[in-house]
């Protein structure tokens, strides 16, 4: 039960900062690919940090699965091909993708340098 509730809270709050992300960037799919990219950050930075269960949960479950939203990046694609921007759609793709990517270990190695740091 406690797990869930550890997932559940941090999902709450991930949700919310995506809101006001988007919000804030507000321009056509650069808003997913925001959430997105930070999103895999601090996943990756989360992951290789030496971190308990409980914060895992929150922060990696909760917060960054509610966060980040690959599913509207699909649509969002999806919706550029059928619209007769198909050269969109796969830069979109392929753009997303790598920037996750170099986020998600770019978060690692922070991650990595502040366990070397850490009591």
């Amino acid at each position: 039960m406690t797990d869930l509730l550890l997932v559940g809270l941090g999902g709450v709050a991930g949700a919310v900062a995506r809101h006001l992300t988007a919000t804030a960037v507000e321009r056509d799919q650069w808003d997913t690919l925001t959430v997105n990219v930070l999103g895999s950050f601090l996943l990756g930075a989360l992951v290789a940090v030496p971190a308990d269960e409980s914060l895992l949960l929150a922060a990696g479950t909760g917060f960054c699965g509610a966060f980040t939203t690959f599913s509207s990046f699909a649509v969002d694609t999806v919706r550029l091909a059928e619209t007769g921007r198909p050269r969109r759609a796969a830069l979109n793709a392929a753009g997303t993708l790598a920037a996750a990517l170099i986020a998600v270990a770019l978060g690692g190695a922070v991650g990595v340098a502040l366990g070397s740091v850490a009591p």
